[in-house]
């Protein structure tokens, strides 16, 4: 009787870095939840044990915690914290194409459109919060199904928070961006100004850095570095 079961571990962001892959199959025993899972995988990459405490699993695209049970063939995936809905149009997209801000609001016009709010971030060449330093390029890279996934949670709990927003858009970049670049959009769009459309874009870009994940590397003279969150999920996130 063959009592292991076999998964499919994805590495992410700066966990890529630290294991040297992408991804790898593992056998563990039948039976086994997250925690046992965690535990194998700091054993065998002893480079993991760096960011042992921060590390974020999901499993199968749903965040997973320590008493969850891992099923054979399950998709795990393994990250740091991450730096479609109903009642009008919803744009949910991870993309290496440019962002069009025009284009987008204009996906979200309805003819009872009065107001739309937009979010856009961008690559930012001198940070003078914290500490201070330059950067060339940003590098941006996300666990997309996951990603689009969430993307879909935070629009339908903005509609929740929100009801009079007519159209939502979530959109984030990923690859290689220069300074200036935008680099995600968040955008919503009501009959009004007053119904809402400044809190829920607002509420849209802090929850994105939330829940999904997409991560960031930072490119400067002085060299690179992936930039890590610090939230860490939830259970019902």
């Amino acid at each position: 009787m063959n009592d292991l079961i076999k998964v499919t571990v994805l590495f992410f962001a700066s966990l890529k870095e630290r294991v040297g892959m992408t991804s790898t199959t593992l056998e563990i025993p039948q039976g086994a939840r997250v925690a046992d899972l965690k535990a194998i995988l700091l054993e065998r990459f002893p480079a993991l044990a760096g960011a042992s405490g921060s590390i974020i699993i999901s499993v199968n695209r749903e965040f997973a915690f320590d008493s969850d049970p891992v099923a054979d063939g399950a998709e795990v995936g393994l990250f740091p914290p991450v730096s479609g809905g109903e009642g009008g149009p919803t744009i949910l997209r991870v993309t290496q194409a440019p962002l069009d801000l025009n284009e987008v609001v204009a996906q979200i016009t309805l003819p009872t459109t009065g107001a739309a709010c937009v979010f856009s971030g961008m690559v930012r060449g001198k940070t003078t919060r914290g500490a201070a330093h330059e950067t060339i390029q940003l590098e941006y890279e996300a666990y997309i199904p996951m990603a689009e996934a969430k993307m879909a949670q935070v629009a339908r709990e903005i509609r929740e928070r929100w009801p009079a927003v007519e159209g939502i858009a979530i959109i984030q970049r990923i690859g290689s961006l220069e300074v200036g670049t935008p680099t995600v959009v968040i955008a919503c769009s009501a009959s009004h100004r007053d119904t809402g459309v400044f809190e829920a874009a607002r509420y849209g870009i802090d929850r994105l850095k939330e829940i999904v994940p997409v991560w960031k590397k930072e490119i400067g003279p002085h060299g690179e570095i992936w930039v890590d969150g610090h939230y860490h999920p939830r259970r019902g996130d």
